[in-house]
């Protein structure tokens, strides 16, 4: 059997993993979150997976270790974890009434063979439109605060959110589907 790392510190990616019958242990990775430079918030959630899972894998022998990096991105702006009840409160205010799309990388990293695989999902959000009094009271729930961009579609988040157009689980913090296909190409079968 496989040994399975998990380079993250979420308790969401944990209970995903759990969800579907997963065996594993976490070991979080240093790696710091820069800011977002570029054009491309594909291949930046990508590379962050992947520098997660490296710096991780890099100190073991062997196991497949999983990073994960999860954003929002809306005209042109990354929106990561707030840091104040002032930044939560713009974040949602800017998702207010339109659709924004949630990245996830993901990277599989084989420790013993240095063999990876990495890919990405993007998942098309539309807040309803949010009145000040809703947004304050989301806000002093304190769920928004270890999120991208303040909100958690599994929590009381899911009542701000009109529709979603892709993986609900890529919302949450982890493709499933996609990481079933990466676990797949290292022998690992999820479904047997």
């Amino acid at each position: 059997m496989v040994e399975i790392i998990l380079a993250s510190a979420s308790p969401r990616r944990w209970e995903l993993l759990k969800q579907i019958g997963l065996s594993f242990t976490v070991q979080v990775s240093n790696v710091e979150e820069n800011e977002f430079k570029g054009d491309n918030p594909q291949k930046w959630v990508e590379q962050l997976a992947k520098d997660k899972a490296s710096s991780v894998a890099s100190s073991l022998k062997q196991g497949l270790v999983i990073g994960a990096d999860t954003v929002v991105f809306k005209d042109g702006k990354i929106l990561g974890k707030p840091k104040s009840e002032c930044e939560a409160y713009d974040m949602l205010s800017f998702l207010s009434g339109a659709e924004h799309q949630v990245l996830t990388g993901i990277a599989i990293i084989d420790a013993m063979s240095g063999e990876s695989y990495i890919d990405s999902e993007i998942t098309r959000v539309k807040f309803r439109q949010l009145t000040e009094q809703e947004i304050n009271a989301y806000i002093a729930t304190g769920e928004p605060f270890d999120k991208a961009g303040a909100y958690g579609i599994q929590g009381l988040g899911a009542l701000l959110v009109e529709s979603i157009t892709g993986c609900y689980f890529n919302v949450v913090g982890l493709p499933l589907q996609k990481l079933a296909q990466g676990l797949k190409r290292f022998g690992v079968e999820v479904l047997k």
